[in-house]
């Protein structure tokens, strides 16, 4: 008699535990592959999230930046995207065109060099464009001086990296109609242009270039996470392009709820924190711990350059043109 009452009590207790974990919602947030990462911001994101919201927040990678645009492009409304995380200033143009992105109603006092007022994007963290070398190398100061000299240097591709369209808009904004003339004399310092920024910092690691397209901050990374102080970004006297990445809420999410909570947990103290010694970037929100320390060595552009995304949209096609010309030569 035990038995025949025990076991379908068992099976009954099985069944709900089943039912509980099917109807877990799922939240899943489209990115690019190093936020994705181990190292990157999006374990400790989905553990903090995922104590907050009772679901499952899961982070798909889409390559390097610009490839979330394209992805999302392809797929169009049938994407299985809530959030696209990711995206930067010099491509929200194109992103809002797709019809594909909702207002994310979030208001939020943002630590940003710029104004924003754009009710579909929101920020989450920003930086500036830098070549990083070795300490102690001969560091062109200038653009054209980095085309003038031997430097050897590793870039990413604009069709698939913010980092690759940052110095493209970077090159057009400073130099305009004599951009086409940088990118000829830049052409022969380039060892190799890679899809997205960890296959090409990973080659300035190596020693396979003098240095990389990256960003002013990171140098912290090597100095926080490894006490190396070897690595700098170089200052250029035309100014840094500056980046602003930002999420967007997708339109046709069928979690709405939890892709509104996920905008807003997106710029909390607790998200927020993770970004400076994660990504590597300046965070949108300052958090309550303030910076970690080390951030205040960084190197600080005096002259900070950023096209309106509707400037950078207008821009972008002649821009690639120049740049494709130039490096098939």
């Amino acid at each position: 008699m035990k038995n025949t009452t025990y076991l379908p009590a068992v099976a009954g207790l099985a069944l709900c535990a089943t039912g509980a974990i099917a109807e877990t919602p799922v939240l899943q947030v489209m990115t690019y592959d190093s936020f994705t990462s181990e190292w990157g911001p999006g374990p400790a994101i989905e553990a903090a999230f995922e104590a907050e919201c009772a679901c499952d927040l899961q982070f798909v990678g889409a390559g390097d930046g610009a490839a979330l645009l394209a992805r999302l492009q392809l797929e169009g409304p049938r994407t299985d995207a809530d959030i696209v995380l990711g995206l930067d200033t010099n491509l929200t143009a194109a992103a809002r065109e797709t019809g594909l992105f909702a207002p994310h109603g979030v208001t939020a006092a943002l630590d940003l060099p710029v104004a924003w007022d754009d009710a579909e994007f929101l920020p989450f963290d920003w930086g500036y464009f830098a070549f990083v070398g070795n300490a102690g190398a001969d560091a062109p100061t200038s653009l054209r001086a980095l085309a003038e000299s031997d430097t050897k240097i590793v870039i990413q591709d604009p069709r698939s990296s913010t980092p690759g369209l940052g110095l493209l808009m970077w090159v057009k904004t400073a130099y305009g109609d004599e951009a086409a003339s940088l990118w000829s004399d830049l052409a022969d310092n380039i060892v190799t242009v890679t899809p997205g920024w960890s296959e090409a910092y990973g080659m300035f690691l190596e020693g396979e270039a003098d240095a990389v397209l990256s960003y002013t901050t990171s140098p912290a990374y090597h100095l926080i996470a490894e006490e190396d102080d070897s690595k700098v970004a170089w200052a250029f006297d035309e100014g840094h392009y500056m980046q602003v990445e930002v999420a967007g809420k997708v339109a046709g999410t069928d979690q709405p709820e939890l892709a509104d909570q996920f905008m807003a947990f997106m710029v909390s103290d607790a998200f927020q924190s993770v970004i400076p010694t994660t990504n590597w970037m300046y965070p949108a929100v300052i958090p309550a711990a303030g910076l970690p320390e080390g951030f205040e060595t960084l190197m600080t552009p005096e002259t900070s350059l950023l096209l309106s995304p509707e400037e950078a949209a207008a821009i972008r096609d002649a821009a690639l043109d120049e740049w494709r010309t130039a490096l098939s030569q």
